[in-house]
């Protein structure tokens, strides 16, 4: 059972000018009396969540922000597949349009064109291994699991783009990222606002949850999408505050990798961000992350075990 009734109580009948006291209040009453879902189920098998794990990405775009145009074909994709393997990552997600702030997007048919030969090349080499599909339309997720078989579909825009969304992941069966974005890349960027991002946030995932639900999806993964239609304040006050999305004791993913909040705060660029990054994520994990969407896998696999370590030592 999700915990978002209790959030929606408390969003619905508390002064909203006290966020602080009611993220708290709600947080600590879940923690104490629910226990979070470590788990997710893909195609029958486990992926275990107790501990965090490091989903490596796969853009077969030539136009993403940090890796565009490396991965275009089969040759280059499989051998990023077998490194986000061997360097621990535990889930491989193919995108296949990049959302970074500005753009336009491209035809469904190009995304399929690009996004299905990946899949169906991944799964055949690495037919053990866990993959996901960055996309926002339910057609090309539909498409491409009937083709390839059981993916996890990530969907940046939360199912705002698609009315058919939920109900095609409730049909096929298979888990879903349910992340947060205030607008469109297009224009996400421009002066975003929110009067408590947190706040704001959990109605939205309290809102969708209940959808998913309905819909017949048993496994969501809740993302707050950092960068998407939030400026460096609102980031960086995400990141401090992540352990109130504790309250809806569902996996939380964080994609944090090489982003602006880290280079522009720094002065860099994005081949430069990479210690940033490591940083960041570890902040991350801190706050309750469960899933790592990372460019650089190994990386983030050490922050993870370094975590690990200092939380099962402060346990004897």
């Amino acid at each position: 059972m999700y915990f978002d009734g209790i959030l929606f109580y408390f969003c619905e009948t508390l002064d909203f000018k006290l966020p602080n006291f009611y993220c708290m209040l709600i947080t600590t009453t879940a923690t104490k009396f629910l226990k979070r879902k470590s788990t997710i189920c893909l195609n029958g098998q486990i992926i275990d969540l107790s501990k965090p794990i490091v989903m490596g990405i796969l853009n077969v775009t030539p136009d993403s922000f940090f890796d565009g145009g490396r991965y275009t074909t089969e040759k280059k994709i499989l051998k990023r597949a077998e490194e986000i393997l061997e360097q621990g990552g535990t889930i491989i997600d193919i995108g296949a349009i990049t959302t970074k702030p500005g753009t336009e997007g491209i035809s469904t048919k190009d995304e399929l064109e690009r996004l299905l030969p990946a899949v169906k090349a991944v799964k055949k080499a690495f037919p053990e291994s866990f993959v996901s599909i960055d996309t926002y339309r339910s057609w090309v997720a539909m498409t491409v699991i009937e083709d390839c078989g059981p993916c996890i579909v990530n969907d940046v825009t939360g199912g705002n783009f698609d009315a058919n969304m939920y109900d095609t992941v409730g049909r096929l069966g298979v888990p879903y990222v349910l992340m947060h974005m205030q607008g469109n890349p297009m224009k996400m960027q421009e002066n975003p606002e929110y009067e408590d991002i947190i706040r704001d946030i959990s109605m939205f995932f309290t809102d969708c949850v209940k959808k998913l639900t309905k819909a017949g999806v048993k496994d969501v993964i809740i993302d707050p999408g950092f960068g998407f239609g939030k400026n460096m304040e609102h980031n960086y006050e995400l990141l401090n505050r992540l352990d109130s999305f504790k309250v809806f004791q569902l996996p939380l993913m964080v994609g944090v990798s090489r982003k602006s909040m880290i280079f522009k705060l720094l002065g860099n660029k994005p081949e430069e961000a990479l210690n940033g990054t490591s940083v960041v994520n570890t902040l991350a994990l801190m706050g309750g992350t469960d899933i790592l969407r990372v460019h650089d896998v190994r990386e983030a696999v050490e922050a993870v075990r370094i975590l690990d370590i200092i939380r099962s030592t402060s346990t004897l």
